[in-house]
């Protein structure tokens, strides 16, 4: 399989024979600034023919077949529509003269597929932190659904965008990380709703921080701590939801060691396995475009010339998984943050032998403690050590104030929600009422997710967001719908912040239920019934952008 790879920086092509991997990269790197998308299709144009050339020699040398490949892969997106073009025309063009299918390539579902075929993984969670790009995936009814993804712009184009405005060069990464192991800690924002983020907040104050003169190591090494945090916070969100024990990381972020760090902590305390793969899979490479082709090509998933167009906006949920069509779904599990191997004992379960009607279960982020015969749920956040202790604390308690605060509001709004009767702000501790008999998740109906549409739409109203609206942080009973944890809302009169709640309920129920679209129109029809119908024109808006790639 030949793999050819140029979405915006790498000019890549690659020969994969099912065991071995050849890949050839010529980068471009601009004399200023960041990507600049003529002259990087002018590099491409210049750089292709070279690094095919060079991998096809190889596969010349190494074996008697002639043509010595039987299938040409190409990355169709999503990356910058000039450079894509140029790939697109080479491997038509190369397809034609050996008479050999083609094969379309999606260039994130590629960093996720060599990822699992490194690691021999069967159903990972896969993060992908790459200069225009960062999210999670995981596997569903015959897709790679986006299960959490930046709300504004690419983990390493922030990056960069705050080393241009201290005066270093392209890449930035590095020299973050560079400077960042002299560095110590400065407070940032930290912004994580539901397992989406943004980095718009914490770029502007890490400039601001410079300016106004902290240190810039000092600077670097928040900056870190911060970033890679709400990554490694939403990778273990998103493994809590899917009950997935395996996470690889992807994109050329993933070079940075202290990223991988705290990825391997957390799995760790997890009992999950972490793998990243070698150096050269993590950026863009035709590597990971040959592995994939291969896999597609197996199972016939080829095209035709005439339907080869390249989309710069190509998202990996749009991509049918062809060559996992013979796999069961995995099926998300759980309740109460937890999932239910831990609920029933392999591994987190701590049932108090003296009073089976008590138990505890470790959560995502808390451990809980159920206590229905006395009408009772306990609630401690846990430290994480991936961490640094100074943000982890701040977290806890903040998220442990919101909480009590904002489901005491709801409730005053007319929303169902848990009594508070206990807070301790220090020890990151909670006491509530008791409510509903199970999880939204393991009882979804129309009614019940029309009614979280009815209450979502209540508290905008009430001029505040949950921040983390998801099938498992709502309970039910035979009468009613109760939100619950709102660690993560905040008060705010922003149509776009409102939108975004229905937005990570609505990929909630995408992740969750074999048939989501009646579900996503029951919720529709629920907040439309009680809410402001321009928030549901701003979540048609933010659906339409696919945030996920910046265009940068």
């Amino acid at each position: 399989m030949l793999g050819i790879e140029g979405t915006a920086w790498a000019a890549s092509a690659a020969l994969y024979d099912g065991d071995d991997v050849v890949i050839e990269t010529d980068a471009y790197e601009p004399d200023s600034g960041g990507i600049h998308p003529r002259e990087a299709a002018e590099h491409m144009h210049d750089a292709i023919p070279r690094v095919v050339e060079t991998v096809l020699e190889h596969a010349a040398e190494t074996t008697d077949e002639r043509p010595p490949i039987d299938a040409v892969a190409f990355s169709r997106g999503p990356g910058l529509g000039p450079c894509l073009r140029v790939v697109g025309t080479a491997a038509r063009a190369l397809a034609g003269t050996l008479e050999v299918p083609l094969v379309g390539v999606n260039h994130m579902v590629a960093h996720l597929e060599v990822g699992r075929h490194a690691a021999d993984f069967d159903d990972p969670v896969c993060l992908n932190a790459s200069g225009a790009n960062a999210h999670l995936l995981a596997y569903r009814n015959g897709r790679y659904r986006v299960l959490g993804e930046t709300m504004d712009t690419g983990v390493g184009n922030a990056i960069d965008k705050f080393t241009r405005h201290v005066g270093w060069s392209h890449p930035g990464g590095p020299k973050v990380e560079q400077a960042a192991k002299d560095g110590e800690y400065v407070d940032l924002p930290y912004v994580v709703k539901g397992m989406d983020f943004s980095f718009s907040g914490i770029m502007s104050a890490a400039k601001a921080a410079v300016d106004e003169g902290h240190a810039v190591e000092d600077v670097c090494f928040s900056l870190q701590e911060h970033i890679f945090a709400m990554l490694t916070e939403v990778a273990e969100r998103a493994l809590s939801l899917t009950g997935s024990d395996e996470l690889v990381l992807g994109g050329g972020v993933g070079h940075n060691a202290r990223l991988r760090e705290m990825l391997e902590t957390m799995c760790a305390d997890r009992g999950a396995e972490f793998y990243a793969p070698e150096p050269r899979f993590l950026g863009d490479n035709a590597g990971m475009i040959a592995v994939l082709g291969a896999k597609m090509y197996a199972v016939g998933d080829t095209l035709e010339i005439p339907n080869s167009r390249v989309d710069p906006d190509f998202r990996p949920d749009q991509v049918p998984v062809t060559w996992r069509s013979d796999e069961p779904d995995r099926a998300v599990v759980g309740g109460q943050g937890v999932d239910d191997a831990e609920r029933e004992g392999e591994g987190g379960n701590e049932r108090d032998d003296e009073n089976e009607s008590e138990t505890t279960i470790r959560g995502a982020e808390a451990v809980v403690t159920l206590e229905p015969e006395a009408g009772r749920v306990r609630k401690r956040r846990r430290p994480k050590r991936y961490r640094h202790p100074d943000l982890d604390a701040r977290l806890r308690r903040e998220r442990t104030t919101l909480e009590a605060r904002l489901t005491s509001h709801a409730r005053r709004a007319g929303v169902p929600t848990p009594v508070v009767r206990d807070v301790d702000r220090q020890e990151a501790t909670l006491e509530f009422e008791y409510v509903g008999d199970d999880d939204l998740q393991k009882a979804l109906t129309i009614d019940r997710v029309e009614s979280v549409g009815r209450s979502l739409a209540t508290i905008h109203e009430a001029g505040f967001v949950h921040g983390d609206p998801t099938t498992r942080n709502v309970r039910v009973d035979a009468d009613r719908t109760y939100l619950i944890d709102f660690g993560l809302g905040y008060h705010s009169d922003h149509l776009e912040d409102y939108a975004m709640d229905l937005h990570v309920f609505d990929q909630s129920l995408v992740g969750t239920a074999d048939d989501p679209e009646p579900l996503r129109e029951a919720l529709r029809a629920g907040y439309r019934e009680a809410g402001d119908g321009a928030v549901l024109e701003r979540l048609r808006e933010i659906e339409r952008r696919g945030r996920y790639v910046e265009k940068e």
